[in-house]
C-alpha cells in the first residue's frame, strides 16, 4: 500500500495574501495538520493554545496548535494547524480533510470528493439539553 500526497495551500486567516504551498502526507491516523513551524513562520500565523498528542511510538509531545485556511482539491475551510518541530512529520490530517469535504479513494490511494459527510439526523420531537 502507498501513500497518498495531496497538494495544498496554507493561508493566514487574516492576511490572506500569506500563503504556503505545501505537498503533504494524507495520514488519516492523524486528527490534525502538522506543518513545521519554520515553515509556518512566512504566513505569520500566531498560535492560538497548546495540546498534548500521543504519538504513533505511544509517547506524549506538547504542541503549540492555530488556526489557517487550507486550499486543496478545489475546495477551501478553515482548519487547525499544529506547530511542528523540526523532528516532526508534515502530514494532512483528518480534520481538514472533512472540512474540505475530501476523503481518500481507496481504489486510486488519491483524494476525492466525499460523497456525503456523516452527521447525526434528529427530528425535532426528539430534543435533548446539553
Amino acid at each position: 500500500m502507498g501513500y497518498t500526497f495531496a497538494k495544498v495551500r496554507l493561508c493566514n486567516p487574516v492576511e490572506q495574501s500569506k500563503t504556503l504551498d505545501l505537498d503533504l502526507i494524507v495520514d488519516t491516523g492523524s486528527t490534525y495538520t502538522w506543518v513545521k513551524r519554520s515553515r509556518l513562520k512566512s504566513l505569520e500565523l500566531k498560535p492560538t493554545s497548546r495540546r498534548v498528542f500521543k504519538t504513533i511510538e505511544g509517547r506524549l509531545v506538547e504542541r503549540e496548535i492555530g488556526e489557517a485556511i487550507i486550499e486543496c482539491g478545489g475546495e477551501r475551510a478553515t482548519t487547525i494547524i499544529v506547530f511542528g518541530e523540526e523532528e516532526d512529520a508534515e502530514v494532512l490530517g483528518v480534520y481538514a480533510l472533512e472540512g474540505l469535504g475530501l476523503e481518500v479513494d481507496p481504489t486510486t490511494r488519491g483524494l476525492k470528493k466525499s460523497e456525503a459527510i456523516l452527521a447525526l439526523y434528529m427530528q425535532n420531537d426528539h430534543k435533548h439539553d446539553c
